[in-house]
C-alpha cells in the first residue's frame, strides 16, 4: 500500500475519534511517519519505552506477556485498528508486554515528540487533546471488555463471541495463540470448534 492510500486509510479509521478539515489535515500529516514490521518483528518489548502509537493499515499484531517462561497472549490487533503500548507510551515508563507482527504489517505512526508538539500547536491543540481523550477511553473500555468476558463468559462463549467480531482470525492467527488468548488448550479449541460447527 502506498503512502497516499495509507493516509486516506488513516483518516477514515481515526474518523471514530476526530475529524480534520482539510486546513487542519494538510497541517496535521507532517507530523505522522510509516513503518512496516516483518512478520515475527517486534513493535514493543518489556523493558522498554514505546515511542510510538500507531495505525494498522495491513497486518495482524498480537500482544503478549512472558510469565515463568511461557507466552501469555492478551490480545490481537488488525487493520483500520489503533496499535501502542498506551501506558508506556502515555507515562514514559518501561513497557510491561510484547507486541508482535503477525503478518507483513504496515503502519502511519504518530512519535510522543509530535504530540506533545501537535498539542501546543494552536491550530491542533483543541482537537488532537480530544482524540487523546477517545483513544484512552476506547483502551479503557477494551480492557473492562477483555476482564468481564473472563468473568462472566464460559470459553465457548469467549470463542463464539471472538467468531463474531473477527471471522477471519481463525485463517490468519495461528490456532495455539488463539487458544491461548481464549484461556483454553489448543485441544479445548478443537473441541469447541467441532461442536460449534455441528450445530
Amino acid at each position: 500500500m502506498d503512502k497516499q492510500a495509507q493516509l486516506e486509510a488513516f483518516r477514515k479509521g481515526i474518523a471514530q475519534f476526530v475529524t480534520f478539515n482539510d486546513a487542519e489535515w494538510k497541517i496535521f500529516t507532517p507530523y505522522l511517519s510509516f513503518s512496516s514490521l516483518s512478520k515475527k518483528e517486534h513493535f514493543a518489548v518489556e523493558g522498554k519505552v514505546c515511542h510510538y502509537m500507531c495505525f494498522i493499515t495491513r497486518g495482524a499484531v498480537r500482544y503478549y506477556h512472558i510469565k515463568d517462561g511461557q507466552e501469555i497472549t492478551g490480545y490481537f490487533s488488525f487493520e483500520n485498528e489503533l496499535m501502542s503500548a498506551y501506558k508506556s507510551f502515555l507515562k514514559r515508563t518501561p513497557n510491561t508486554n510484547y507486541i508482535q507482527a503477525l503478518e507483513e504489517t504496515e503502519l502511519v505512526m504518530i512519535s510522543h515528540q509530535n504530540l506533545q508538539q501537535m498539542l501546543n500547536h494552536p491550530l491542533l491543540a483543541l482537537k488532537i487533546e480530544r482524540f487523546g481523550r477517545l483513544i484512552a477511553e476506547y483502551y479503557i473500555c477494551c480492557y473492562e471488555d477483555r476482564v468481564t468476558a473472563f468473568v462472566t463468559q464460559s470459553p465457548e462463549e469467549r470463542y463464539t463471541a471472538l467468531e463474531k467480531t473477527a471471522k477471519d482470525i481463525f485463517q490468519r492467527i495461528p490456532q495455539h495463540f488463539i487458544a491461548n488468548f481464549l484461556g483454553i488448550t489448543p485441544v479445548s479449541l478443537s473441541r469447541i470448534r467441532k461442536r460449534t460447527l455441528l450445530q
